[in-house]
């Protein structure tokens, strides 16, 4: 099928600056996201950063950049620039790559896509996996998702969602569902979405897909294919992805 992947690399994070050129096994981690989505068999794949230097390391190793506005608030609205820059329809399903996954399974980017073009209706596409650890599903960094029977996303929340009144049962195996941080747009939502003011929820929550519900732009959710491995977003969290791509 046809997609097109978008890697947006920011150059500043408050506890890792130049985190997509932060070395993994020898080679830039943005090197290993840009592996990843390049496995998928996309129709293009471009990273979009804010920061020369990012430019300069991916023209390195051989990837489509573009250089985007530094005053971008969140990589949708990086993904969003691109998309108009480029001059791609509004049907067109754009993917995006956070350049923070360096173990990002291929097959879940594939599959998110594919979701996006099985419901027309839907003007997003994201996935989720189990949670089989209760203090993940009370944990706040753990975003939890609740959907339909259709696959429809309901909420999403930083509390512990659905709250079983009664407590749990013994047997308990999961419980609920974590959010994967992994998106597939089309293009037109994409443009709305951006060009939409920060909703009530989202500031609440501070989790930007809660602008879409709030504005009538459906989210479809499904589980993930793979099991994703884990992000990079602390010193700990490199030691641990770097000994996992070594293993």
């Amino acid at each position: 099928m046809s997609f097109k992947i978008v890697i947006p690399a920011r150059y500043a994070s408050t506890r890792l600056p130049g985190k997509p050129l932060l070395s993994l096994g020898g080679r830039p981690m943005v090197a290993h996201v840009w592996e990843r989505a390049q496995a998928t068999g996309a129709r293009e794949v471009w990273i979009a950063t804010d920061d020369p230097r990012i430019a300069e390391v991916a023209r390195g190793f051989g990837a489509a950049v573009m250089l985007t506005a530094p005053t971008h608030p969140s990589g949708t609205d990086r993904l969003a620039e691109v998309a108009a820059r480029q001059g791609w329809s509004d049907d067109t399903v754009i993917v995006n790559v956070q350049g923070d996954e360096p173990l990002l399974p291929p097959a879940n980017v594939v599959q998110v896509a594919q979701l996006l073009k099985a419901h027309p209706q839907a003007a997003i596409a994201t996935l989720m996996t189990p949670i089989t650890a209760e203090a993940d599903f009370r944990d706040p960094n753990v975003v939890k998702a609740v959907a339909d029977h259709a696959g429809r996303a309901l909420y999403f929340s930083r509390a512990p969602i659905p709250w079983p009144r009664d407590g749990w049962a013994a047997e308990t195996v999961t419980f609920g569902w974590r959010h994967i941080g992994l998106y597939a747009y089309r293009a037109g939502a994409l443009r709305r979405l951006a060009a939409l003011p920060p909703s009530p929820l989202e500031l609440t929550e501070k989790l930007e897909q809660l602008r879409a519900l709030e504005n009538g732009l459906g989210i479809v959710i499904a589980p993930a294919a793979a099991v994703p491995g884990p992000g990079v977003d602390t010193p700990e969290d490199l030691e641990r992805v770097a000994a996992l791509l070594l293993a």
